[in-house]
């Protein structure tokens, strides 16, 4: 597979793209950890949802 006289610049590309790209899923997934730390938190400090109390008066 040739990719002519701009081989260098289109693998670059794509490998900072693949970079970028795997940046965002470890930030998204650092960050999904941290929100449910703090949601336990707060539930276990007897901070409730509204919409779990809501639920629950209801049975």
């Amino acid at each position: 597979m040739s990719l002519g006289p701009y081989a260098s610049f289109i693998v670059t590309s794509y490998l900072a793209t693949a970079l970028v790209v795997a940046l965002l899923t470890t930030w998204i997934a650092i960050d999904y950890l941290n929100q449910k730390r703090r949601l336990r938190e707060l539930e276990e400090s007897g901070v409730v949802r509204r919409s779990g109390a809501a639920q629950r008066s209801r049975r």
